[in-house]
């Protein structure tokens, strides 16, 4: 089990960066503040994974 989420985690955070890559684009936002604000997303998104794993671990 651990090995699918594992896959769809990656697959997920993925599609959240070619979002992430579109938004910067469509927004013009500065390279500069790219890096953060890609930083900031795959952090939110990876614990929101996490912890959507452990309640379904635990649950």
């Amino acid at each position: 089990m651990l090995f699918v989420v594992i896959l769809f985690a990656l697959f997920f955070l993925f599609v959240i960066n070619s979002m992430t890559d579109a938004l910067c684009l469509k927004r013009e936002i500065p390279t500069e503040k790219q890096s953060k604000l890609f930083r900031t997303i795959n952090i939110l998104m990876t614990i929101l994974l996490t912890s959507t794993y452990v309640k379904i671990l635990f649950t």
